[in-house]
């Protein structure tokens, strides 16, 4: 597995390869030709390592899906990935302050975790997120989103706004 990636996509149970190439081809079509894409040890994720922005790719595959759905027909979800960090408590609380110098003043935000392949606390790693930052907590409707995908011994975090993950099922409904 990658352990510098900066795209998270999840796939069907069982079309991970085929999920790779669907992520390969398109990241080709924004414009980076070297992109890397591999499985993962979570049945239905795949990660990719691209030189385009991560958050912009978001935007830019949406305009791809609503133009041509019919490329998108492995790939189920699209989640941006900032940095990339051992599985440790200390190194996440540090990266995610780090990176949460982003949420505006008067913005809210909220911490969510999605665990797989490791026995470290998602409520641990919650309440040390959100300890490191001085903003407001909007649960239900944030405007940003400190999101922590912990994959065994990687996790990847990001802090994006709702609209910066793309979901096909969610836009297909929007066609």
């Amino acid at each position: 597995m990658l352990d510098d990636f900066n795209l998270l996509v999840s796939t069907s149970r069982g079309n991970e390869r085929n999920a790779c190439s669907e992520v390969w081809y398109l990241l080709g079509e924004l414009g980076d030709k070297n992109a890397r894409v591999d499985v993962t040890p979570a049945i239905g994720l795949v990660v990719a390592k691209t030189i385009l922005d991560p958050v912009d790719v978001i935007h830019k595959l949406r305009v791809v899906f609503k133009e041509r759905p019919w490329e998108f027909r492995y790939t189920l979800k699209v989640t941006p990935v900032q940095r990339v960090v051992r599985t440790d408590i200390e190194e996440i609380k540090r990266v995610s302050a780090d990176i949460a110098r982003e949420i505006g003043v008067d913005e809210t935000f909220r911490v969510s975790v999605e665990k797989r392949h490791t026995n470290v606390s998602g409520r641990e790693i919650v309440e040390a997120v959100a300890s490191r930052i001085d903003r407001k907590v909007n649960l239900e409707r944030p405007d940003r989103i400190v999101l922590v995908e912990v994959l065994g011994g990687f996790s990847g975090i990001s802090v994006l706004r709702p609209d910066d993950i793309l979901s096909t099922e969610r836009e297909r409904r929007s066609l």
